[in-house]
């Protein structure tokens, strides 16, 4: 299923880059926390500074990985613990509870998860990914620091990273997304889809 995404959607997310050469579905690894959010044109001065307030609220946490899932479709990871990115929807979705997680597609939302293939139909995804497990396994646990709050934007048929939103503490990030020296944001550039000989952590 495609999403209806439109220019201008928004979403904020969680960027993983240790996991990026286990991913295969043709965009980098992130964990959602809330998409759509607002509108592009409704995200003002005013908007960002609750994110920066709200986010700097929260400590920063580590996610690990250590153990794949499926939903119909789709092969993802299930990041441990979920409760801090809950609480982080919970609390986006209290203050513009207009952002209704999904659209609404799946009631109240869809488990925190990183997705790592969704490009097989319904006659080959279950051998497929069955497969990938096996292969990706040693990859096996992924430990992340997770350090900032990313706001993506639609624009046209590509998301693009707007603003990155530390976590309390952290330090400042720039417009362009990128999180200093303390790590859990940045992209990293060169990295080749594939799965690791071991395990990596963050």
């Amino acid at each position: 299923m495609g999403w209806p995404d439109v220019a201008g959607d928004t979403a904020l997310t969680i960027k993983v880059p240790e996991a990026d050469p286990l991913v295969r579905a043709g965009f980098p690894a992130h964990v959602t926390v809330l998409y759509p959010f607002l509108h592009e044109s409704r995200i003002d001065g005013r908007v960002h500074h609750e994110l920066r307030a709200l986010f700097r609220s929260y400590d920063a946490f580590d996610l690990t990985f250590a153990e794949f899932a499926r939903y119909p479709g789709v092969l993802y990871l299930a990041p441990r613990p979920a409760g801090p990115i809950r609480a982080l929807t919970r609390e986006l979705t209290g203050r513009w509870p207009e952002a209704v997680p999904y659209r609404g597609l799946f009631g109240e939302g869809l488990d925190p998860h990183l997705t790592v293939a969704n490009h097989e139909g319904p006659e080959t995804w279950e051998r497929a990914y069955d497969a990938l497990e096996t292969e990706c396994a040693s990859a096996l646990p992924v430990t992340s620091r997770i350090a900032a709050v990313h706001l993506i934007v639609r624009d046209g048929d590509r998301w693009r990273d707007r603003t990155a939103y530390p976590l309390g503490g952290v330090g400042e990030v720039g417009e362009a997304g990128e999180v200093g020296e303390q790590g859990g944001g940045g992209v990293r550039a060169g990295v080749t889809p594939g799965c690791p000989p071991g395990p990596r952590t963050g």
